[in-house]
């Protein structure tokens, strides 16, 4: 009985050594060079594939979440709910105004900030709630 209990408890052992394994990418006090080449490294070429896609699919060997990259805020948080809407770009370059633009996009940002902050708490990241925005953007506009 005992070295049944004695195996058991080394198995147990084992398993959560290797549910608690982090690697050097996780490791906060590695430069982002070191932490992206190790990462890079670790992934297969297919793996890499997949994670270049919005809809990024979860790699549970290296402990990588799913994760759907997709938002967008031209004019707000647009796609997530209620939202401050703000003109479209090319009508608030034509005020000229560079303070003006830039408390826009404050807002905007704070904005993000409060609708991913409560996604999280209530357990809903998803598709539109993440901090990645397709915006803005440069475009050269010519009549």
């Amino acid at each position: 009985m005992k070295k049944r209990f004695f195996v058991l408890y080394m198995v147990m052992s084992l398993s959560m050594a290797t549910v608690a394994q982090t690697f050097p990418y996780q490791n906060s006090s590695l430069t982002a060079e070191q932490r992206a080449d190790d990462l890079l490294s670790r992934l297969s070429l297919d793996e890499k594939a997949l994670l270049m896609m919005n809809n990024s699919p979860a790699i549970p060997r290296l402990g990588i979440p799913a994760f759907n990259w997709w938002s967008e805020a031209l004019h707000g948080v647009g796609r997530n709910g209620l939202a401050t809407v703000f003109p479209a770009c090319v009508g608030m370059a034509c005020s000229f105004d560079d303070d003006l633009i830039e408390k826009v996009f404050c807002a905007v940002s704070d904005e993000a900030r409060a609708k991913n902050t409560y996604a999280r708490s209530q357990g809903k990241v998803g598709r539109y709630s993440c901090l990645s925005f397709w915006t803005p953007n440069i475009n050269i506009f010519r009549d």
